[in-house]
């Protein structure tokens, strides 16, 4: 949905404002508000994808996305659980993860994890110790912070709650430590011969 760039909307910060412009849109399936919406969370929501890693073309794509399911499931937007802009930036962040998860990079990054898991001197074949040291070296390539973190949670076992008590870190830090991480792993996993 592309808007004509001579539009011009307010942009309130008041979520009072946002609440009852999806109002309207649940229950009038009002277009002026809808588009009030797009306009002032578009290049938002596009510029938090592509700090998530999306490239440009894509994060265009999942942004117009999520402003779609906006439109599509604004009666079941309730802003006593949340304010607009938690649920679409939720919203974003879900599609963007399971574009992520789609990417023939991922399976390999998880697969990797699992066999570096399961990896004993003992009943490894050759092959797979290769691929067991060359998944080691990447991760010592990552940050030792997000390093420590994959290996507590696919190695160890512990829930995101238990790692970020351990590390004293926020959860939220620790959830996107990791999938950041991810995101590194997948683009070393591409640049890998």
């Amino acid at each position: 949905m592309q808007r004509d760039a001579n539009t011009t909307t307010p942009e309130p910060r008041d979520p009072a404002y946002w609440d009852g412009a999806m109002r309207a849109v649940a229950e009038r399936r009002d277009r002026t508000s809808f588009l009030s919406i797009y306009d002032h969370f578009m290049p938002r929501v596009l510029r938090y994808l592509m700090n998530l890693g999306a490239p440009r073309p894509v994060a265009e794509e999942l942004a117009q996305e999520a402003l779609l399911r906006v439109w599509q499931r604004a009666h079941s937007f309730n802003p006593a659980r949340a304010s607009l802009c938690t649920w679409l930036f939720r919203i974003a962040r879900n599609l963007h993860i399971d574009r992520v998860r789609r990417e023939p990079y991922w399976v390999h990054v998880q697969e990797g994890l699992i066999q570096l898991d399961r990896h004993t001197a003992t009943t490894s074949t050759s092959e797979t110790y290769t691929e067991a040291a060359g998944l080691r070296r990447q991760l010592d390539q990552l940050p030792a912070n997000q390093a420590r973190m994959i290996r507590m949670s696919y190695f160890e076992g512990k829930t995101h709650r238990e790692i970020a008590s351990e590390l004293q870190m926020p959860l939220g830090t620790v959830k996107s430590g990791l999938r950041r991480a991810f995101i590194k792993l997948q683009v070393q996993m591409k640049a890998k011969p």
